[in-house]
């Protein structure tokens, strides 16, 4: 096999087997496949997908790429892997509170992505933190902890590190094909017992509309099923930010309000319906619901921001980062009131447009080498339906500097669309599937 005949039968639409995808996938691990024909076959599958049983091999071709992880663990060994959305820091919350009701969850996640935030980026805000563990130290870490989030080696699912870098920069970042494999490759590698995938739909999502996230759920939850990982998905909505804050600090900072019982919000909800549905599914729970109560349970009576903190210890972060976390997250020397210009309710949130403003500021890339400041981003943004005077807030900026943030004031403004009159606040769980 060849590159080029490959590339060639993709261009012109033609079906790839499964002996050809295991041949790209092993190519992208040990650098045979160039970089441009790495961008090639991106775009190729971007442009004109893969089949079912394409979509399949191509997962498992990409998780065999590497080492996969075997468990031998008295409890069952659980993640949760969002599609990618802006303010949604639901990893930082949900993984400590799983290892509070009994799961071990060791969380390899991912930068950011496009207009989204990465969740190791969040984590790396914290000084100190290293997310890149070798499989000894993972180990270690889960046995003593119940959780860790981290970065996947070198040796996990090495086709999909190269395969996502690629992604972020040819703009094939929303391909249903390579979002499933990309995905499921690492879960897969991680050796699971089961997972949740929580699949965005809306203006911050990949997904804009209702039918294209349910058929990305529907292939998640079919292709990690066939490989033999037990798997549901939860459509929820992403019109606007999880959470008031965009930028790694600033959303790192949401995550201990709610951990130290601060704050509540969707965040809250979104955790206990996803973490439901995994307890339920290991027999950690008699049914989802119960499991949402146990989630809530652990994040309220505070079991959740211990163990947040000996992983945050464990990974080399401040061993008392959670009873005095302001002092630790770095803060932006610039901050800047976007004021509305007239009265109104907020109808709208163009939720992309507000995470590639962040990206602007900072605080994402735009090439793979670009460094992130994870001080910078958008703190207090308003909510749909809320209803704001002239002259009040809708969120507030922070960079290192003064032209940034007026680049941002404006991006924000025509973000956030207001009107007269009332509008219908989203719902946030939307679907379950499977």
């Amino acid at each position: 096999m060849d590159a080029r005949t490959i590339l060639a039968k993709l261009r012109h639409a033609q079906a790839l087997s499964a002996d050809e995808l295991t041949w790209i996938a092993g190519a992208l691990a040990d650098q045979t496949l160039s970089a441009a024909q790495a961008g090639a076959f991106a775009m190729g599958v971007c442009r004109n997908g893969l089949d079912e049983a394409g979509r399949v091999a191509l997962t498992q071709a990409m998780c065999a790429s590497g080492r996969v992880l075997r468990w031998e663990m008295d409890k069952p060994v659980l993640d949760k892997h969002s599609t990618g959305g802006v303010g949604d820091c639901v990893s930082l919350v949900l993984a400590p509170a799983l290892a509070a009701c009994g799961a071990y969850v060791p969380m390899i996640s991912g930068r950011g992505l496009g207009h989204t935030g990465g969740t190791l980026d969040k984590l790396e805000a914290i000084p100190g933190v290293n997310v890149m563990l070798d499989e000894t130290r993972l180990r270690t870490v889960i046995g003593q902890v119940g959780c860790a989030i981290v970065g996947a080696t070198g040796d996990i699912a090495p086709a999909d590190k190269r395969l996502y870098a690629v992604r972020d920069v040819t703009a094939t970042v929303d391909s249903l094909d390579l979002i499933t494999a990309s995905i499921l490759s690492k879960k897969l590698a991680a050796g699971l017992d089961g997972l949740v995938l929580d699949v965005k739909v809306g203006s911050g999502a990949f997904m804009k509309d209702m039918e294209a996230a349910r058929a990305l759920a529907q292939a998640l939850v079919g292709t990690a099923n066939a490989a033999g990982c037990p798997t549901r998905a939860i459509i929820s909505d992403m019109s606007q930010p999880l959470v008031p804050s965009l930028g790694n600090a600033l959303e790192v900072a949401e995550v201990m309000r709610v951990l130290r019982g601060d704050a509540h919000g969707p965040i809250v909800d979104l955790c206990a319906a996803l973490g439901g549905v995994l307890l339920a599914g290991a027999g950690l729970a008699k049914d989802a619901d119960a499991g949402a109560v146990q989630i809530a349970d652990s994040i309220a009576n505070g079991r959740a921001a211990e163990r947040f903190g000996a992983m945050i210890a464990a990974l080399g972060g401040p061993v008392r980062f959670v009873e005095d976390w302001q002092r630790f997250l770095p803060e932006a020397t610039v901050m800047r009131e976007v004021t509305a210009q007239s009265a109104g309710v907020v109808q709208a949130i163009d939720a992309e447009a507000l995470g590639l403003a962040v990206v602007e500021l900072g605080g994402g890339r735009k090439i793979e080498t670009d460094l992130v400041d994870p001080a910078v981003g958008l703190s207090d943004v308003v909510r749909i339906g809320a209803r704001v005077k002239k002259g009040q807030p809708l969120c507030v900026v922070h960079t290192s500097r003064p032209m940034q943030a007026d680049r941002a004031v404006a991006a924000v403004r025509t973000a956030i669309k207001l009107g007269d009159g009332a509008v219908d606040t989203p719902d946030l769980i939307l679907e379950h599937i499977g």
